[in-house]
């Protein structure tokens, strides 16, 4: 029997709240708001003041990587966040639903309409000037928000619908980092690039030697890749995602083998005369299950190893950390003249809103009349128009390519108006389509 501690109370509600799939969205949700407030309020300026601080350090009289904060946050930070997504990227090409490519197929179809017609349509509305950088803005897709909404709906989804959004919302993040990668770049240092492509063909030949220490790749990919990345005018983010394709996917311990040994080491364990009442284990206890945590250890990926341990750390802190520096939106002292001086929160707004719904509900609907690809069970055309609102959702990806694109505060603004009505607008729409007529699903 388990023995219970007081302090369980509190952790206990802490780990189920971090566990749950929608935690993360509403947490972001909270961040978007609270980041609103502190840009509309009496200390707003001091907010402001905040992100534009500068970070470095000097060496012998020089500066080095001195950023504002709202800079180490995007390009530090989110590399973080990127890293993770990388992770999640090779697990789904690997063994998961992005391995079988009839059952990818769909949902990459789906994914790469809602990309190209939101660009479409904003660049058709912002074709000339540093307006038309913001194309890439409405491309994407917060999956956190998404899926958060998706999960709201409980067992009244199918299960099918909540694998198909997510197998879509991966390639949509395969998308938004080619995006950045080739469209959001500055000025490029090669020296810096191949420099940081030594360091990742490192890590690679780590990998196949079969180097499972995450320190090894940790300390190549950050003060390697990344800084090299940072300082090659690439942008840091794509550094964090190459890095991550380099951590090994593959067991040393084949399941059927971990099973046997496991079972092995607790039938000896079982055999060694319980010590119920000593509170310490024996020398021979101890190196069993040591052993058995040896195993466990040998038969988990260091891919989902990280996975799994990075995964709370970027919902609970990286991406709210990110919302409370980016979603700022001084929105008292706008008036509607300013706001559609350009046509950037319009084709920001059409973009996610139309766009996305187009792109994903027409490019599906046609390649299954065509016979390219079948729905999966439990859609249908209505669950189709919800999914396709609920990938309107665009707040963190968008927010993040919108401070690539955009130098002037007031197209960044009119973007971030954009973003926020257009994903307001598609996630509670979602919902409410979605929610029309569901039976709750008995699996």
């Amino acid at each position: 029997m388990e023995k219970k501690y007081p302090i369980q109370k509190i952790t206990k509600p802490i780990q189920r709240f971090i566990q749950h799939e929608k935690s993360g969205g509403l947490v972001l949700g909270v961040c978007v708001l609270l980041a609103l407030i502190l840009a509309n309020s009496p200390i707003s300026n001091h907010y402001y003041a905040f992100l534009e601080h500068k970070l470095g350090f000097t060496l012998d009289g020089n500066s080095y990587l001195e950023y504002s904060i709202l800079h180490w946050i995007n390009d530090g930070l989110m590399a973080i966040f990127f890293f993770v997504v990388g992770l999640e990227l090779k697990r789904e090409i690997v063994a998961g639903e992005l391995s079988n490519p009839r059952k990818a197929l769909l949902p990459i179809i789906a994914a790469a309409g809602g990309m190209i017609v939101p660009a479409l349509i904003y660049f058709s509305l912002n074709p000339m000037g540093e307006v038309s950088q913001g194309w890439g803005i409405p491309m994407a897709t917060d999956i956190a928000f998404a899926l958060g909404v998706l999960y709201l709906l409980g067992n009244r989804i199918p299960i099918s619908l909540k694998i198909f959004l997510t197998a879509l919302a991966i390639v949509d993040d395969i998308g938004a980092v080619l995006v950045i990668a080739f469209f959001y770049t500055s000025d490029i240092s090669f020296v810096s690039l191949l420099l940081g492509f030594s360091f990742l063909a490192v890590m690679y030949l780590g990998n196949k030697m079969g180097i499972r220490n995450i320190i090894f790749y940790a300390f190549l990919g950050i003060l390697g890749v990344w800084t090299c990345f940072l300082l090659s005018g690439v942008h840091a983010t794509i550094a964090a995602v190459l890095a991550a394709f380099m951590i090994p996917a593959d067991v040393r311990i084949k399941e059927a083998y971990l099973v046997s040994k496991i079972k092995n080491s607790l039938d000896q364990f079982t055999q060694i005369d319980p010590n119920d009442k000593i509170p310490t284990l024996t020398n021979e206890q101890l190196h069993l299950l040591e052993n058995i945590k040896t195993d466990l250890h040998k038969a988990t990926p260091p891919l989902q190893r990280l996975e799994h341990a990075m995964h709370p750390l970027v919902s609970f802190l990286i991406i709210p950390i990110f919302a409370l520096a980016n979603a700022g939106v001084r929105v008292i002292d706008i008036d509607f003249d300013q706001i559609f001086s350009t046509n950037v929160a319009l084709g920001v707004g059409l973009g996610l809103l139309l766009g996305k719904v187009i792109g994903v509900f027409g490019f599906t609907w046609i390649s299954v009349k065509m016979k390219i690809a079948t729905f999966p069970e439990g859609m249908n055309l209505k669950n189709l128009f919800g999914l396709g609102l609920l990938a309107s959702i665009g707040f963190t990806m968008s927010l993040f390519i919108t401070s690539l694109a955009f130098q002037t505060p007031e197209f960044m603004t009119q973007a971030k108006i954009g973003i926020f009505t257009a994903s307001i607008i598609g996630g509670f729409s979602g919902y409410w389509v979605l929610s029309q007529g569901q039976k709750p699903s008995s699996k």
